[in-house]
């Protein structure tokens, strides 16, 4: 028989109650309210079962590592089959006062600056599945790094990972001239949308902006200036408006563009599943690095929400529901809350 693991001890106190893996559960089942004190009156009835208190240590002892993330994505993923999607959203925290993290940041939610806290992901996907694999909080007061130290801080650490995408995806506002050049130093493929006020020339013409250009739907081969070529694609919408993809593969054609343009949007589902369905924007720990930590343990809650719709094509909606509604049933089976029997006469 294996000898049993010991306890582990923190500072010589006894083994703290609660883990990662709690927290994680009950964010997962937790309907509306996130909180310390909301996890501890939730825990089954058990010896030593963890206080609020416990819960709120975890917040505060874990250290604030994306690697624990990976170790869990890592053998869920086929590191050679799918695109990597890079690009930030913020957590809507509009009445924090106190809480470590928040600044104003623009939402493309919102259509509007407003207070949160900036979160920017790197996420496989595969066309099947969406796993965020790695994440950056961005807060340049506290670690002085722009958006794009942290977008050049996630292709590094894709690569050293043995992540072999089959393109790196990302918004127009990271496709800088630096981050294109560290992408294709990489000898990956980039799909991103260029603004159209960016300076491009065709052939040997003149120097001007893709909206002034002749750029085919079909794509248009055109220099641009401190990189070198790239193919540009037209895109017009039914209501007129028009955007432009790039990409370093020049015998890329419409087609596959689309392909990557629809895997593109894999990140946006990404960002509203983990919004709706694990409560990453409700906690209130004042702390920069609880809030870290609950984030953390957040994304790694999507990471089992998606796993479960992968191998039982039950989405994130129904499986958050089953729980509520097994709980709901429990209930009408013995309600608490009824009004006195009449009094018969």
């Amino acid at each position: 028989m294996r000898n049993p693991v010991p306890a582990v001890r923190f500072g010589g106190m006894n083994a703290a109650r609660s883990t990662a893996e709690d927290y994680i559960q009950f964010l997962i089942a937790s309907p509306v309210v996130v909180s310390a004190t909301e996890a501890a009156r939730v825990q089954p009835d058990r010896p030593a079962a963890p206080a609020h208190d416990s819960f709120t240590r975890l917040l505060h002892r874990l250290e604030p590592d994306p690697e624990a993330l990976w170790a869990e994505v890592r053998p869920l993923i086929g590191r050679g089959t799918g695109v990597l999607v890079i690009d930030d959203s913020t957590l809507d925290k509009p009445r924090a006062k106190h809480i470590g993290l928040v600044a104003h940041h623009w939402s493309g939610n919102h259509h509007a600056v407003v207070r949160g806290i900036n979160l920017i992901t790197a996420l496989w996907s595969d066309g099947d599945r969406v796993y965020p694999c790695d994440y950056r909080v961005y807060h340049k007061d506290g670690d002085g790094k722009t958006k794009n130290d942290h977008f050049a801080d996630l292709l590094v650490a894709a690569r050293d990972r043995g992540l072999r995408p089959r393109a790196v995806l990302f918004d127009g506002w990271y496709a800088s001239v630096e981050n294109l050049k560290r992408v294709r130093d990489f000898g990956w493929v980039f799909v991103t949308r260029f603004k159209g006020n960016r300076k491009v020339r065709i052939d040997h013409g003149e120097t001007m902006a893709l909206d002034r250009q002749p750029i085919a739907g079909s794509g248009t081969v055109v220099w641009v200036p401190g990189y070198g070529e790239v193919r540009v694609f037209r895109v017009v919408a039914p209501d007129g408006d028009t955007t432009h993809w790039a990409t370093n593969d020049l015998g890329m054609d419409e087609p596959m563009r689309l392909v990557f343009g629809e895997l593109s949007w894999g990140i946006e589902e990404y960002h509203r599943g983990l919004k709706q369905y694990t409560g990453v924007e409700r906690c209130q720990v004042r702390a920069a690095r609880g809030q870290r930590n609950h984030i953390g343990c957040a994304i790694r809650a999507f990471v089992r929400l998606e796993y479960h719709r992968f191998t039982t094509g039950v989405s994130w909606f129904a499986a958050k529901w089953a729980v509520i509604r097994d709980a709901v049933r429990a209930y009408l089976e013995h309600p608490l809350y009824r009004l006195p029997d009449p009094i018969t006469a």
